[in-house]
């Protein structure tokens, strides 16, 4: 049998600790073995062996293809977690990217801070940028005036410009079992359509960005345990706690009410299958299309049709509101609307003797 690895993080001992947060300044420090462990052999790696608590983990994670692939880390738990479980996985080579946001002061560049050491413990190549660096690239008209939508957008402009430099097949996100019920809620209360309640997908394309989300099924404390059997500390962002925002508000209830979540991971199931159906069902329409391919459908494949022809044309899949489609609705069924309507990614729509188009 060969020698165990030197990892530099001692045997974990049973029953594993609390899970713990690292603090404002925290820095990764490598942990010495104790004095009285077993000679190892010598592999400079970073990355703890595999305890029973990642080899609950590892089989619930959605397969990942193998080969070059980005890693975003923010430095909580989550990104934190699935980084150390990736970086178990010879069949990949990571490259971690993150963005500092900007918005909470010397946390925010402590967080990056963080991150870096990261990277350099597990020898992994990264890339950490700036809010500033992107927006002053993209320009400020470019971007969605919510800063919610700004953020992600900002982030998916770096993961897209990372993968490109580095020829990186996609990047890997840490949203699990918490964000997607959180998520689901969230879209019930917008009023989504099934292809909205199916949640958020394992891998799904946006903009030529290949998103991988792995840790979908698994629930944030089963991360948080994992960490803390590791001795893994992380960061803490004091904006997630906050009752300013509707996320929070949601993720408070839920974290009160585990059976409420429990209903809406089984009600995206049951969406997905509706979802997928309408998909097929759905007529694709052409780029200038008759009122009546689209007014004469069920509601269920009209939102459809709606859905992926307003996508084609170049409106932002994150900005595929239920408003937004159904003022695409509204045109082709209500001849007394305006005949002429501007959609988000600066996309001006317009009927004309019965016919909807892009004015180019």
């Amino acid at each position: 049998h060969p020698a165990p690895r030197e990892t530099g993080v001692p045997p974990v001992q049973s029953p594993p600790p609390p899970a713990h947060c690292a603090p404002p300044d925290a820095r990764v420090q490598p942990v010495q073995p104790a004095p009285d462990a077993p000679p190892r052999a010598p592999r400079d790696t970073g990355v703890p062996p595999v305890r029973p608590a990642s080899e609950s983990l590892l089989p619930n994670l959605t397969p990942i293809p193998p080969g070059p692939c980005a890693i975003g880390v923010s430095g909580g738990a989550d990104s934190v977690a699935l980084l150390f479980l990736l970086a178990q996985n010879p069949n990949l080579q990571l490259h971690i990217v993150h963005l500092n946001h900007q918005t909470r002061g010397q946390s925010s560049t402590a967080d990056a801070e963080f991150v870096a050491h990261l990277a350099q413990r597990l020898n992994l190549s990264s890339t950490i940028s700036t809010r500033a660096d992107i927006e002053s690239s993209l320009g400020p008209a470019t971007l969605p005036p919510n800063p919610s939508a700004r953020f992600r957008a900002l982030r998916q402009t770096l993961f897209r410009r990372v993968c490109a430099e580095y020829h990186l097949h996609g990047v890997l996100l840490a949203h699990h079992a918490d964000d997607q019920a959180e998520t689901l809620l969230q879209r019930l209360l917008r009023g989504s359509s099934p292809p909205g309640l199916s949640g958020m997908q394992p891998d799904h394309t946006i903009d030529r960005l290949r998103i991988l989300r792995p840790l979908l099924s698994i629930p944030s404390a089963a991360l948080r345990a994992y960490l803390a059997s590791i001795h893994q500390p992380w960061r803490e962002d004091a904006s997630n706690t906050s009752a300013a925002y509707q996320r929070n508000r949601i993720r408070h209830l839920l974290h009160s009410h585990p059976d409420l979540s429990y209903l809406l991971l089984t009600l995206r199931l049951s969406m997905q299958r509706l979802s997928d159906w309408s998909l097929d069902a759905a007529p694709v329409l052409p780029s200038a299309f008759a009122i009546s391919q689209l007014a004469n459908l069920p509601d269920i494949l009209a939102d459809r049709a709606a859905r992926q022809w307003l996508a084609a044309q170049g409106v932002p899949h994150d900005e595929l509101s239920p408003s937004v489609i159904a003022s695409l609705l509204t045109m082709a069924r209500d001849a007394a609307s305006p005949p002429r309507r501007h959609f988000p990614g600066r996309i001006l729509i317009a009927r004309r003797k019965g016919i909807i188009a892009v004015v180019r």
